[in-house]
């Protein structure tokens, strides 16, 4: 026999209250509780049921084998460097993105890739009929026997069509379109998306297919939802970019199976999404040079150096407080930055406006770009230009001191190869590796010894 229950839910964060309030006490958002009425039976219901003779015991850990996980792997570069190696059997993927960015088209020929290498797909779309579905295809070229698709949101005839077809990896487009039956709230709510990620990952798992689930992001950037859904889920993907940029960047936030640290980059063609194998070339091919304001900078992704512009514009302001704006670097680092030329160096900054960029659309959050971005906005304050060969790479502490670095052998071989002939790193990183050819390494203990080296009246 089953009953109704009505609750009010957070859409934000998921909280839940017996009562409808104003505001949520979870997040403290206003006007986010909905209510919601489930359907609740008798019988039990969950991503996992056991009986006795199914029940796990507790055993030592020094008893516990271990075995690598098997993976699919793509001819797919960029995606498998993201997961980890490849795809996971029996994982749940979660993928988020805005609107328009590529979410589809990338899982589309992902699944492609998949079923011309005979393994069997299901890509499951509940926002487009099966007719779009394979307009779009023609236009990327796919062709394979072995990807099927579907146009369908209810969860149990999901679930039917997947014993039917046996695939090996299903794609969900998307989660907030699917529905389970037994909960009579509505698509996309927060029981909905609850239920229906725990029952793919009950088939995920049970059934050791690989699930790719395509998740809505709300206009903070957030994917939509309770968060017990990113919690749920193995990995979580983050497909970023600009509409006004052709290059996409795909990003790990969560992966039990792999680092977090590692980014893939794509360019949006007109056939689809093509991989960037080397991005540093891509970045700066559009770069200017003897331009003041703009150096290069050697950032890390994960375990690949890319070498990207930042450009600063340093002008004088007519307002009582200077404006400070940032794109692709965060904004309070820069204030800091600017308050230790002005304590450290005696640049009187107070009257300038500053505007600071990352080419490119890419964003940077490491602190080895303090030295570019420090000496970027004093080429800009002195309209003097650094050479267009050189690269820093460093932190900048409040006493002006630079310091050390991970990773500085793959950043300077990455700058050497792209045809850089002199690098700013930090003193204490000197010693214990080879430099590279054709390239000139200056170690720099102060933030003075490294604008003393590109700037002549300093």
């Amino acid at each position: 026999m089953a009953k109704k229950k009505t609750k009010f839910m957070c859409n934000d964060c998921g909280y839940e209250s017996a009562k409808w309030m104003g505001r949520c006490p979870g997040c403290g958002n206003w006007n986010t509780m909905v209510e919601e009425v489930e359907v609740v039976s008798k019988g039990p219901r969950g991503a996992f049921q056991h009986s006795s003779s199914t029940t796990q015991k507790a055993v030592p850990l020094i008893n516990v084998e271990t075995m690598e996980e098997s993976r699919i792997v793509t001819d797919m570069g960029e995606l498998n460097r993201v997961l980890g190696g490849g795809i996971v059997q029996g994982s749940l993927v979660l993928i988020g993105g805005d609107p328009g960015i590529g979410k589809s088209t990338l899982l589309l020929q992902v699944s492609a890739l998949l079923s011309n290498k005979g393994q069997r797909v299901l890509y499951m779309s509940g926002e487009e009929s099966v007719r779009q579905t394979k307009l779009r295809a023609e236009r990327l070229g796919v062709k394979s026997e072995e990807l099927f698709i579907y146009s369908e949101t209810n969860l149990e005839f999901l679930n039917n069509t997947i014993e039917e077809v046996q695939p090996k990896f299903v794609v969900v487009d998307s989660i907030q379109t699917v529905h389970h039956p037994e909960v009579t709230s509505a698509p996309g709510s927060v029981s909905q998306v609850r239920e229906c990620t725990a029952e793919l990952m009950r088939i995920a798992k049970t059934k050791n297919i690989a699930i790719f689930l395509v998740g809505h992001v709300t206009k903070e950037g957030q994917i939509a939802g309770p968060r017990i859904l990113e919690h749920m889920v193995d990995t979580v993907l983050y497909f970023e970019g600009e509409r006004h940029h052709n290059h996409r960047i795909l990003r790990s936030q969560k992966n039990r199976f792999g680092s977090t640290n590692e980014i893939a980059i794509f360019e949006m063609l007109q056939g689809g999404l093509k991989e960037v194998l080397n991005p540093s070339e891509m970045f700066l091919q559009e770069r200017s040079q003897g331009a003041p304001g703009s150096t290069i900078v050697a950032s890390m992704e994960g375990t690949r150096p890319i070498l990207v512009e930042i450009q600063s514009l340093v002008t004088p302001t007519s307002f009582n407080y200077p404006k400070r704006m940032a794109t692709g670097v965060d904004q309070n680092r820069v204030q800091l930055l600017m308050a230790v030329l002005e304590k450290r160096m005696g640049m009187m900054l107070q009257a300038q406006d500053a505007y600071i960029k990352v080419a490119g659309g890419v964003k940077l959050d490491e602190p080895a770009i303090d030295l570019a971005v420090l000496t970027s906005i004093v080429s800009s304050f002195k309209d003097q230009a650094v050479r267009g060969t050189d690269v820093f790479i460093g932190e900048v502490g409040l006493t002006g001191e630079v310091r050390r670095v991970s990773r500085i052998e793959q950043r300077v071989q990455e700058a050497a190869k792209l045809g850089f002939k002199r690098a700013f790193i930090p003193a204490s990183n000197i010693g214990g590796w080879d430099f590279p050819e054709g390239i000139q390494v200056v170690g720099v203990d102060t933030i003075g010894e490294s604008l003393r080296g590109c700037f002549n009246d300093i």
